[in-house]
C-alpha cells in the first residue's frame, strides 16, 4: 500500500504516492494518464531499495490547480515542489512519453534536483500528425469502445498485449491542459538541453519511434551521456505491457549512475 502525501503551494495541490525508502525515483505518466499504472514498477523499485515517488499531474486523482495558460515549465515546477517538500533531491526522473517532456524540462530548469532522466518510450523529435490524431481518439470517451480499441492497438500496443487495459484511466481535463502546455512551450528551449545522464529506454514496436530515429538522442548528446536500452515486443504504451522489464532496466541503469 502506497503512502499518500499532499504537496500544496499557492493554489496548487499535488497528490503524491510514495513506495519504499532510499534513493528517489520520480515516475511521471504519459499524456492524460494517472500514476496508478506504475504500481508494479513502484513495487519493484521499493523491493530493490529505492523510494518510488509518483506525483499525480494537475487534473488527475485529487491533484488540482489552474489548468489554463500553462506551459511545461509550470508542470515541471509541480514536480520540483514535490521533490523539495519530500526532501528527495537529487532524484532520478522517469518520464513515460509525455512525462519525459516534463522530466527533461525540470532537468533543464532545476539541474540541482535531478540526478538523471530516464526516457520511457519517448516519441521521435518529429512524428506524423496522424498519430497525434489517433491518440486523441484513443482517449475520446465519447467514441464506442470498439473504435477506441482499434486506435489503441494501432498506436500504443504491440502484438500480444491487450489494449483493453487502456480503455480506462484517462483524465480529459488533464489531456487538454497538457496538450496546451506542450503547444505553449518552445521545444528548442529544452530538447537540446541535457545537464544530467539520460536513459533512452525504447520499445521495439513503438510507432512513434521508428528504427531510423532510434539514435536521435545519442546523436544529439553523445554515447557518454545517453544509455540506450531496447525492449523488444513492446509498443508506445510500454508501462502496462512490460512493467517488470522497465523496472529492471531502470534499476540496472540507476545503480551505475555517479
Amino acid at each position: 500500500m502506497s503512502d499518500i502525501h499532499t504537496v500544496a503551494f499557492g493554489d496548487v495541490e499535488i497528490e503524491v504516492l510514495v513506495d519504499g525508502s532510499g534513493p528517489a525515483v520520480v515516475l511521471l505518466p504519459s499524456l492524460g494518464r494517472d500514476s496508478y499504472e506504475f504500481d508494479p514498477i513502484a513495487t519493484d523499485l521499493a523491493a530493490e531499495g529505492f523510494r518510488a515517488i509518483r506525483p499525480q499531474p494537475r487534473g488527475v486523482g485529487t491533484s488540482r490547480g489552474p489548468l489554463e495558460d500553462l506551459d511545461l515549465h509550470d508542470l515541471a515546477r509541480d514536480v520540483a515542489e514535490v521533490i523539495e517538500r519530500l526532501d528527495a533531491g537529487p532524484a532520478v526522473l522517469a518520464g513515460h512519453a509525455f512525462g519525459h517532456y516534463v522530466a527533461r524540462v525540470l532537468a533543464a530548469d532545476r539541474p540541482d534536483l535531478v540526478r538523471g532522466v530516464a526516457i520511457l518510450a519517448a516519441g521521435a523529435r518529429r512524428f506524423p500528425e496522424s498519430l497525434t490524431e489517433r491518440v486523441a481518439k484513443c482517449s475520446d470517451l465519447s467514441l464506442p469502445g470498439a473504435e477506441r480499441l482499434e486506435h489503441l492497438r494501432a498506436v500504443f500496443f504491440a502484438e500480444g498485449h491487450d489494449p483493453a487495459v487502456w480503455l480506462d484511466g484517462w483524465w480529459p481535463a488533464a489531456i487538454v491542459a497538457q496538450r496546451r502546455a506542450m503547444a505553449a512551450t518552445d521545444k528548442e528551449s529544452w530538447w537540446t538541453v541535457a545537464p544530467s545522464p539520460l536513459l533512452d529506454l525504447q520499445a521495439g514496436d513503438d510507432v512513434f519511434r521508428p528504427v531510423p530515429t532510434r539514435g536521435e538522442l545519442t546523436g544529439q548528446f553523445g554515447a557518454d551521456r545517453v544509455t540506450v536500452v531496447l525492449i523488444p515486443g513492446a509498443g508506445h504504451a510500454l508501462i502496462p505491457e512490460v512493467p517488470h522489464e522497465v523496472a529492471r532496466a531502470l534499476i540496472d541503469w540507476i545503480r551505475v549512475l555517479p
